[in-house]
């Protein structure tokens, strides 16, 4: 048995093939940067974002949901620093007008063009990555908005909203998940840079002397989160900013990075961002988001720690890590190793010939209805049946047989082990339990 290697080609071929992702708009050729995500991708995505909700809100700390919107009125990003700061180098090649980052590595001003092979560039100049649009009939300056880049605003300046409504007290988070955008000038690597993206992000607000000890536990706790979802400890690591990586409100900055086949990638950032997003809120729009201690009788600007992940990326990440290809029977078997809890199907019912298709059915439809995700499948030879699964990351196939009409029992059969066992029917129920507990 040998196990090959998996890349970027053979990820975007299974996506499609089995339904994970499209690219948008296919039929008119697509848009770049942008993904449909199908009837296992969409499944997918609900699981980890449930995933990650539970996690977040599960600690001894308060964590509160908001779901801010997605269009932001121009004073917003003036005060973040996104109109002022929000920007990529940007070069062309006047020979073969495509267009690249001038930080991207691959990329030498001094030398020829990477696509053409001619050195002929335009000068560096520095390009907006939110998408502008306007308000209402007129298109001034007043109605001038941005389609959010990044969810945290809407945070920020519904602070005292959600504090004073919630009763939370500090220390105490918000999080959120929805669709930020940025008009990448190069999207790459598949989903690993977009310009449509959903993020998963939890703003956590403390005093000023608790910041860097809720830094330290916030980091160990987003890694274990991602080690509890299967993915692979040493593809994982913590790798803090260095001093000129940091962003000029940032204290500290870690990044949980995933070992990618195109090298060590950020997954998630995880900030210090001290007291900068409500000072500047709270500067920019004249309104008091200072916090009043009673013990102290003092008021006091809390700071946050930052833990922003793409639900995107982290879908492109357990792929990578779940691929796995041997030799079976001489043939070659792709498998996805989800762990179950994430799985976009738990388990699939087989009836073994057409024959048995109705009593498999009522297996089926029994455990559909008490909310276990589920697939049947009566179409081609079993064997092709268990791959089918195997590729799509099911953890465990149940087949109905005739033996099932002689003793109740069903055949189990392992995505990982490969191993059958014979189990009562009053029993599947209680072995999707084990399997996902």
């Amino acid at each position: 048995m040998s196990v090959q290697s998996v890349t970027l080609e053979k990820i975007v071929a299974l996506c499609k093939r089995r339904g994970f992702v499209f690219q948008s708009a296919e039929i008119y050729d697509g848009i770049n940067g942008v993904y449909d995500f199908g009837p296992l991708g969409a499944q997918l995505k609900q699981m980890i974002k449930a995933a990650w909700t539970k996690n977040v809100t599960s600690f001894a700390e308060d964590v509160v949901l908001l779901d801010g919107s997605i269009l932001g009125s121009a004073q917003v990003w003036k005060a973040s620093g996104h109109l002022d700061n929000f920007s990529d180098p940007l070069v062309d090649c006047l020979n073969c007008k495509k267009r690249f980052r001038a930080d991207d590595p691959d990329i030498n001003l001094d030398k020829a063009c990477p696509s053409c092979g001619v050195k002929n560039w335009t000068g560096v100049r520095q390009f907006q990555l939110m998408f502008q649009t306007n308000l209402g009939a007129l298109s001034d300056a007043a109605s001038v908005a941005y389609l959010r880049p990044e969810t945290a605003q809407a945070v920020f300046v519904n602070f005292k909203n959600v504090m004073t409504s919630s009763r939370v007290k500090i220390p105490f988070g918000i999080a959120q998940i929805g669709k930020a955008f940025r008009n990448e000038i190069t999207p790459k690597q598949f989903l690993f840079r977009m310009r449509e993206f959903e993020q998963m992000e939890l703003e956590f607000f403390c005093k000023g002397e608790q910041a860097s000890s809720f830094f330290d536990l916030w980091c160990e706790r987003r890694k274990q989160f991602f080690i509890n979802l299967g993915i692979t400890p040493e593809k994982l690591r913590l790798r803090p900013h260095a001093a000129d990586e940091l962003a000029h409100y940032s204290k500290a900055c870690f990044d949980v990075e995933y070992e990618f086949p195109f090298g060590w990638k950020e997954l998630e950032g995880i900030a210090n961002r001290g007291d900068f997003d409500l000072s500047q809120h709270s500067k920019f729009s004249g309104k008091e988001l200072s916090v009043f201690d009673e013990a102290t009788r003092t008021s006091y600007v809390p700071h946050v720690v930052e833990c922003s992940v793409g639900v995107d990326r982290l879908f492109l990440t357990l792929l990578f890590d779940a691929y796995y290809e041997d030799n079976v029977e001489g043939e070659v078997r792709t498998v996805l190793r989800f762990s179950p809890k994430i799985a976009p199907v738990t388990a699939a019912v087989l009836p073994l010939t057409n024959k048995l298709t109705e009593q498999a059915e009522n297996l089926y439809l029994d455990l559909k209805a008490k909310g276990y995700r589920l697939q049947f499948d009566a179409s081609g030879s079993i064997g092709k049946r268990y791959r089918r699964q195997d590729e799509i990351g099911t953890p465990v196939c149940f087949t109905y047989d005739f033996q099932t009409l002689e003793d109740g029992t069903v055949t189990a059969r392992n995505r990982d082990t490969l191993v059958q066992e014979r189990i009562a029917l009053d029993q599947v129920e209680g072995y999707l339990q084990r399997l996902l507990a």
